[in-house]
């Protein structure tokens, strides 16, 4: 009877973590790093904009703009993705005036669902 119940747990345990391990492992990315780094007040026009994942994404669908405070794209609308690390996308821009700039992303996840997401940095003269 014991040996039973033992199984019984074990069954539950395994159809358990059969259910619960996949919704962990497909989770959706999340930008980790940013260069300019989010809010960061700095006083010379970066010559690219970098944004990183916790995770590989994929190559289709990606996007990175620059849009300055009036609204206007300022990037050279050329996003790439390093070819060695699929977790970090890129785009250059041209030489910035003093202003503040939102950078808005959009990535498909390794779970195959679309990411957006935005942050700012200021360049001060």
């Amino acid at each position: 009877m014991k040996s039973n119940h033992i199984k019984n747990i074990l069954k539950l345990l395994v159809f358990s973590f059969t259910i619960i391990s996949p919704f962990s492992v497909f989770a959706h990315a999340i930008m980790v790093k940013s260069q300019p780094e989010q809010n960061a007040i700095i006083t010379v026009s970066p010559q690219k904009i970098d944004v990183w994942f916790n995770d590989k994404v994929g190559s289709e669908y990606k996007a990175v703009a620059v849009i300055d405070s009036k609204g206007n794209r300022v990037d050279n609308k050329d996003v790439q993705q390093e070819m060695l690390d699929s977790s970090h996308l890129y785009c250059t821009v041209p030489n910035l005036p003093p202003d503040t700039y939102t950078v808005r992303y959009r990535v498909v996840s390794i779970d195959t669902h679309i990411v957006t997401g935005k942050f700012q940095f200021t360049i001060k003269p």
